[in-house]
C-alpha cells in the first residue's frame, strides 16, 4: 500500500529560531521567502488581505531514528498518557509533514513576513493557504486535558 509522493518547496523560512525549542512561538517572527524560480510576485497578490496563513512545511531536520510510527509520552512526560503519533503533532511524524496557522504580517511580492511560525530557518515550505473562516471547524472542538496543557506555553 506504500506510494511514493514527490513534493517540491515552494520557498524557505528565513529568519526567526535556529532551534526547535517547544514553546513561546507567538513571539518569533521570520520571512517566508518563496522560490523566484517557480513564481512570480503576483503568486501572492491579494494574501495580504488575510490575517492569517496556513503553513505546510516539512520537517527535514529530523532524523530517521527520531520518527515514530506507534505511541509515545508527548514531550516524553510520563505523566501525560501514551498517545498515538497521529494523536498528537510532534516534528517525529512518519512523512515530517508540519501544518500550522500563523498571522500574517505582510505580503510582498515573494515575501510573506509572518510570526508565530513553529518552523526554524532554513525550513522548506511546501504549500501557503489563506486561512478562511468557512474553512474552520464546525461545532465545538474537543480535545484531552494533557493537549491543552502541552499548548498553555507553545504560543
Amino acid at each position: 500500500m506504500s506510494e511514493t509522493i514527490r513534493l517540491r518547496a515552494i520557498g524557505h523560512v528565513r529568519g526567526g529560531r535556529k532551534e526547535p525549542i517547544d514553546d513561546d512561538w507567538d513571539a518569533v517572527g521570520c520571512t517566508i521567502a518563496l522560490d523566484p524560480a517557480q513564481f512570480q510576485p503576483e503568486a501572492t497578490a491579494s494574501l495580504g488581505d488575510f490575517s492569517h496563513i496556513e503553513v505546510v512545511f516539512h520537517f527535514d531536520q529530523v532524523a530517521d531514528e527520531e520518527i515514530n510510527r506507534g505511541a509515545r509520552h508527548p514531550r516524553g512526560r510520563t505523566d501525560w498518557p501514551l498517545v498515538g503519533i497521529f494523536a498528537q503533532r510532534g516534528k517525529g511524524r512518519p512523512n515530517r509533514i508540519g501544518v500550522t496557522v500563523c498571522r500574517l504580517l505582510s505580503a510582498d511580492g515573494l515575501n510573506l513576513k509572518v510570526k508565530g511560525l513553529d518552523a526554524i530557518d532554513g525550513t522548506p515550505v511546501l504549500d501557503v493557504k489563506p486561512v478562511m473562516t468557512g474553512f474552520l471547524p464546525r461545532g465545538e472542538v474537543r480535545e484531552p486535558a494533557w493537549s491543552k496543557e502541552l499548548m498553555d506555553r507553545y504560543w
